[in-house]
């Protein structure tokens, strides 16, 4: 999995975006170009998926060697991530929490390539 399809799924499931061609439509009706939302890459809009998320708890300490350690638990799942970048042990324990596969995110990042299997929700569904 790509950087560009986690920050994807990340979009849709917990800010409850839609993902369209090169951009995602906010849930104010807005489109957002998809590099205006990096939230491995971007401390501002990791907190915002932080917020957004919910979780029920939230640790974050960091080490003496700049090693960032985040524990999320959201709906009773806990997810633990482990980084050097602040942004990417938020996001990444966000997407344990929510059990989607993360162990394998590496890659390009190009173009947004969605994971097999992936389909955007439909109106009704989102209800």
């Amino acid at each position: 999995m790509t950087k560009n399809s986690l920050t994807a799924i990340l979009a849709q499931r917990v800010m409850n975006w839609r993902v369209g061609l090169n951009r995602y439509l906010t849930g104010d009706g807005h489109w957002m170009s998809l590099w205006r939302f990096q939230p491995l890459d971007r401390l501002p809009d990791a907190a915002r998926l932080l917020e957004a998320a919910a979780p029920e708890r939230c640790t974050i300490h960091a080490d003496k060697d700049g090693l960032v350690s985040v524990r999320v638990q959201i709906a009773g799942k806990t997810g633990e991530a482990r980084e050097r970048s602040r942004a990417r042990a938020i996001a990444l324990g966000i997407a344990r929490a929510l059990q989607i596969p993360v162990d394998s995110l590496e890659g390009p990042d190009g173009a947004c390539e969605l994971p097999a299997g992936f389909r955007p929700k439909r109106r009704a569904e989102r209800r």
